[in-house]
């Protein structure tokens, strides 16, 4: 890349007692930390954060079952402290996402429920990204997370240089490859995607505020920490509180001795760890007033011989999920290995040691794993001011080629699917999605236009001679990441919606039963109900004796079991009705009848 890359302080005398003791490995000049442009930044957010929540149906599995959940609340007289879906429970044991949701359907009767519920959730991830800038503001102000000072001057400002680390840590954050679906559906997991990175937030910004300005941290703690354990990650929130205090702790007893702290820092210190504790006390106790305690901790391969198979799997996933972060924050407790206990390394590195231990431990792994994407992206950020200029440009080069690659593709399939040339795309996609028939947005396509040709000048002013920046080696990565993902979101929006939509099979399970008329389910899991409620508009019952409706509904899975809960000779076989793109998510549609001998039910080829 050029030649201006690499570490831009290199020509910059220091003084020797200073690089023998090595207080900081952070080089850097003032010249390097020039602030991100705030409208490029608020254009990389913007292209993140709207598309996927605008314009697509709800997805499988979780993203539509807890839709079903959010519409059950804001349509009948509900219990909201055990939100369910027609009697079944979700698989997650969340309170605040579910009442979110509903809210919104109830406050804006005018929008289509999909679009409603996804209007909090949007807030959510701007308050993602928001709480994470300002986090790393604050670390990067640690004082032992300052760069090394020169003899003669010109080293950075430490408020410049804070805020050019907390600009590559929104990009770091934004270029995380596990990001991009998980924080675009309305599930518990942005819930608390959002409320870890407030909580880190408030533990981050506490030493910059007096005894009297500490209304603020606190207040973003016990939301952070509250809405965490009412999202259903009540142990995590006890786990990050009881780690925040102690790395307060530690930073009170060794940090304002190192820097000749006065009496009232040291105060203000312990006002903070009390209150730090009084909250987890507090959010403790109401987990346990709400019952929102569980017993979830599972090792991979503890339910059989594939342990290695499944740490193997974990390993794939933690690389791929957390890419680039991961590696950059290696890299950072690698160089900052003798401030291991300073704040700017401790306390990202708990919060994301915790989400890590939570991934390795409960089955929802990549779940739990989105929540060690905000720490991470933090100490990625301290990476960059350590990062000689061929590791920079190895990072460039690798990013540039990569996400062109990602993006011609994309463009390639898309105009196969227009116009049905090249042939081998189109026939792929016509194989793997039957039945699919292609249509053209011209809103989707001149987005898509102005995403690509923005993604150009990016690389032509990353290729460009320009002033050093440490936020630099992160722009490729995040714009990359952004690109594809409007690519995906405006070009591939109708093939996506229906292949992971269950529309399709929603429908054609609609037109074959009466819509006026109730349909009783049975192995039917929340998500394909809350399907066939909002796809379907079909009036759902769970089968039971008390229940007389003229058709049901059975999932293929559960096709062995149904002889034993109802009568065959009551119940005549329609059809089978097939997801077009997935072979082995069926149903099976009865209707009743009088007596009658059904000898056996229709088996699947």
């Amino acid at each position: 890349m050029s030649h201006q890359g690499g570490n831009p302080c290199s020509g910059f005398p220091i003084i020797n007692s200073v690089v023998l003791n090595k207080p900081s490995p952070a080089i850097i000049a003032q010249s390097a930390v020039r602030r991100l442009p705030r409208w490029a930044l608020l254009l990389f957010c913007v292209a993140y954060i709207f598309p996927g929540f605008l314009g697509r149906s709800p997805w499988k599995n979780e993203d539509i079952a807890a839709f079903g959940v959010m519409r059950e609340l804001a349509s009948v007289a509900a219990n909201w402290l055990q939100p369910q879906l027609l009697g079944q429970t979700t698989g997650f044991d969340a309170l605040l996402p579910y009442w979110l949701g509903a809210i919104a359907i109830k406050a804006l009767p005018f929008l289509d429920p999909a679009t409603a519920v996804r209007i909090p959730f949007v807030m959510l991830l701007t308050l993602t990204l928001l709480a994470t800038w300002y986090a790393v503001y604050y670390l990067a102000r640690s004082p032992q997370a300052q760069p090394v000072a020169f003899a003669f001057g010109g080293e950075a400002d430490p408020t410049d240089y804070a805020r050019a680390i907390a600009d590559a840590g929104v990009l770091a954050l934004i270029a995380c490859l596990g990001l991009a679906q998980f924080s675009h559906e309305t599930t518990p997991a942005l819930a608390q995607l959002g409320f870890t990175a407030l909580a880190f937030y408030a533990m981050a910004s506490s030493p910059y505020r007096q005894a009297t300005q500490l209304v603020g941290p606190a207040l973003g703690l016990l939301v952070g920490m509250a809405g965490l354990a009412l999202s259903g990650a009540p142990t995590l929130a006890l786990l990050l509180g009881i780690g925040g205090a102690l790395v307060e702790s530690a930073h009170m007893r060794w940090g304002h001795s190192a820097n000749g702290a006065d009496a009232a820092s040291k105060q203000h210190s312990w006002h903070w760890v009390l209150l730090i504790a009084g909250i987890t006390l507090g959010v403790s106790l109401l987990s346990l007033g709400l019952d929102l305690w569980r017993w979830r901790i599972e090792l991979p391969g503890s339910q059989g011989p594939s342990a290695l198979s499944d740490w193997r799997s974990l390993g794939r996933l933690l690389l791929w999920f957390t890419w680039p972060a991961l590696p950059l924050a290696l890299w950072t407790l690698w160089r900052w290995r003798r401030q291991l206990a300073s704040r700017h390394v401790a306390l990202p590195l708990w919060f994301a040691g915790m989400a890590i231990a939570s991934t390795l431990t409960t089955t929802a792994s990549d779940r739990s794993l989105l929540l060690s994407l905000p720490p991470l992206a933090a100490l990625a950020a301290f990476a960059l001011p350590t990062l000689q200029r061929s590791v920079t440009s190895l990072i460039d080069w690798f990013t540039l080629l990569f996400f062109t690659t990602c993006a011609l593709a994309i463009w390639v399939i898309w105009i196969a699917m227009q116009t049905g040339i090249p042939r081998q795309p189109a026939a792929n996609v016509a194989k793997l999605a039957p039945g699919f028939e292609p249509s053209f947005s011209l809103i989707a396509f001149v987005t898509a236009v102005a995403a690509t040709l923005a993604w150009a000048w990016l690389v032509r002013w990353r290729t460009g001679a320009h002033r050093a920046a440490i936020w630099k080696s992160l722009v490729l990565p995040a714009g990359g990441t952004t690109l594809c993902w409007l690519l995906l979101m405006t070009l591939w929006l109708p093939l996506l919606d229906y292949a992971r939509s269950l529309g399709p099979l929603s429908r054609q399970v609609a037109s074959l039963v009466d819509k006026k008329s109730c349909v009783e389910i049975y192995g039917v899991e929340s998500a394909q109900a809350a399907a066939l409620q909002y796809h379907g508009q079909l009036e759902l019952r769970q089968l039971s004796p008390q229940v007389n409706c003229p058709y049901l509904v059975v999932d293929v899975k559960a096709q062995a079991r149904l002889s034993s809960v109802v009568n065959l000779p009551d119940w005549a076989f329609k059809a089978t009705v097939r997801k077009p793109t997935d072979k082995t998510e069926n149903m099976l549609v009865f209707k009743r009848i009088g007596p009658y001998t059904l000898a056996t039910l229709p088996r699947l080829p």
